[in-house]
This record gives C-alpha cells, structure tokens and sequence, in this order.
C-alpha cells in the first residue's frame, strides 16, 4: 500500500506503511513544506519500519536544530517516541 498524505485543520494525515518504499516519498514531501509548525498524524499508518521511524526521527531532530515543530500525532506515538528516547539513552 502506497504512502497517502492528506491535510486538513493545518494536520497531515497520513494513510498506509512508511517503509523504505514510501521514504522517499515521506522526505520528498515534507521537505518542501516550509511551515514552522508541522503536525502528521499516524492513526491510518499500517506499518512502520526501522527506516521509516529513522526518518521521523530526522524530521523530529532537523525540526528542535531549526526551532521548528514536528510533531506526530494518533494511534502508536506514544510507542514511537518511547522508541525516539530508548535511542538517545543507548
């Protein structure tokens, strides 16, 4: 299943797998978008592989570097930032 992204209420809601197939597509997007504020929400994402929640990280970390707000959102954040803090420990 391809990477959908939507927006609505200055959210970005995000339907199917971030996996190394739909990345590209992830960064590609994202990167353009020049808003201070960028909220996604994963409540329609399948699957998430270790690439893909790298990349989320990525965004997380550019976004504090560049006093921005990346922010996710939805069913299985909190296990992803849970995840985010495990590797800053390790």
């Amino acid at each position: 299943m391809p990477l959908e992204i939507s927006k609505k209420d200055n959210k970005f809601y995000l339907k199917g797998k971030i996996n190394s197939e739909t990345v590209p597509y992830f960064i590609s997007f994202f990167d353009k978008i020049r808003s201070k504020q960028i909220i996604i929400n994963i409540n329609n994402i399948k699957e998430i592989d270790k690439l893909g929640l790298l990349t989320i990280y990525n965004f997380l970390d550019k976004s504090h570097i560049n006093n921005m707000l990346f922010s996710v959102e939805g069913y299985g954040c909190k296990e992803i930032y849970d995840y985010f803090q495990e590797m800053k420990i390790a």
